[in-house]
């Protein structure tokens, strides 16, 4: 097993710990570092992929499906505890689930994402901006809703706001590249 496919399996098992952490209300600290390791080492991986192919190792067989899965993971682990924890309404899950069923399913039928023709689906989906900028806005909404419970924050009306706007934006942001993803399978 190559070291970015044990990256990949580590961040993923990550995931656990923070659910964990959130739900018994544990360090608010270590528990939002955890979710900041989690989605840094989702670019290492990707780096040292890169370094493992270029020094003439063979290419993992599975390591790109593993670390879209990965992805999945700990996406949909994340919306269905804010789900579980009447944080944010079950329909955000639905809506989620939905989008990234239809595009994996497009996108799988089509070979791959790396290959965006269109300009619309390179800014949206494939460029450096669209796959930072949706991991950053993760990052954000994830540990402030995370923060959010574990302080019992949500009680204060001002800061539920504050969730409901980031999780508008970030639902937003990911049916965005979901349309890119499903325009350029379709075309």
């Amino acid at each position: 097993m190559k070291y970015a496919d044990l990256i990949t399996l580590f961040r993923t098992a990550l995931i656990f710990v923070v659910v964990y952490f959130v739900l018994i209300k544990f360090n608010v600290l270590l528990t939002l570092f955890i979710i900041l390791l989690m989605f840094g080492l989702d670019g290492i991986d990707g780096i040292v992929a890169r370094h493992e192919n270029k020094t003439g190792k063979k290419p993992s067989k599975y390591g790109a499906r593993l670390d879209v899965a990965g992805d999945r993971i700990i996406e949909f682990v994340f919306w269905i505890l804010f789900v579980f924890i009447h944080l944010i309404p079950l329909f955000i899950l639905l809506l989620i689930v939905l989008r990234h069923s239809f595009a994996d399913a497009f996108m799988a039928a089509k070979g791959t994402s790396s290959k965006m023709k269109t300009k619309f689906a390179r800014i949206v989906y494939s460029s450096n901006i669209g796959r930072g900028g949706v991991n950053v806005v993760k990052i954000i909404t994830f540990s402030y809703l995370s923060w959010l419970y574990i302080t019992q924050s949500f009680l204060i009306k001002n800061y539920m706001l504050i969730g409901y706007i980031l999780t508008g934006i970030l639902v937003s942001y990911v049916l965005l590249r979901g349309i890119a993803e499903i325009y350029e399978s379709a075309r």
